[in-house]
């Protein structure tokens, strides 16, 4: 399993390997052995999978605050879509800033969002599934959410292929300024 650090310390890109044929191949998509051995150390409790019928539908930047807070284990199991992980533990030396990566079914990454860290996505293809886990199950009262779009933020989402489609919520998440963390660095 390859397990690559981001410019955003907690957050991994994990590749597990393939193992292929003239049939198709065959890869263990989870292994927590094989995370501990890398010292991440989540305790998945859930396991969630979302479709997007259209190209670039964005949903997040999301996140559970504490008591429920979550690591999430994102995977691609169909199409593509851009990936995105934000710093929100206040302290931070990364506090604000982003990493994104493209998750597809074709490059079988993965990205480990720990909590502290709001997450979203972008499909780049129609009829895009992402599947992940979760380290603690729905809180609707514990949710939280930050605007896509911050300014503030600045995440280059790839706005080229078409326009974004939001849901009602996500379109009026509030933006960075003012926003009062329920995270902090170090805990």
């Amino acid at each position: 399993m390859q397990i690559e650090e981001t410019a955003l310390e907690g957050v991994m890109l994990i590749t597990p390997p393939r193992f292929g044929d003239h049939r198709g191949f065959f890869s263990e998509s989870y292994n927590r052995a094989a995370l501990v051995r890398h010292g991440i150390t989540p305790d998945f409790v859930q396991d969630n999978h979302s479709f997007s019928t259209e190209t670039g539908t964005v949903r997040g930047l999301h996140f559970q605050a504490p008591p429920r807070a979550q690591d999430k284990l994102v995977r691609c199991a169909r199409g593509r879509l851009f990936d995105v992980a934000v710093d929100i533990r206040r302290g931070s030396p990364t506090y604000g800033r982003w990493v994104g990566y493209e998750l597809s079914f074709e490059n079988g990454r993965q990205l480990l969002v720990p909590a502290g860290f709001a997450h979203g996505f972008m499909t780049l293809e129609a009829e895009t599934e992402i599947a992940y886990k979760c380290s603690d199950g729905y809180a609707p009262d514990t949710e939280g959410a930050l605007l896509w779009s911050d300014p503030a933020i600045g995440i280059d989402w790839p706005l080229e292929i078409c326009a974004p489609v939001l849901s009602d919520k996500d379109a009026a998440a509030p933006g960075l300024a003012g926003f009062e963390s329920p995270f902090t660095y170090g805990e």
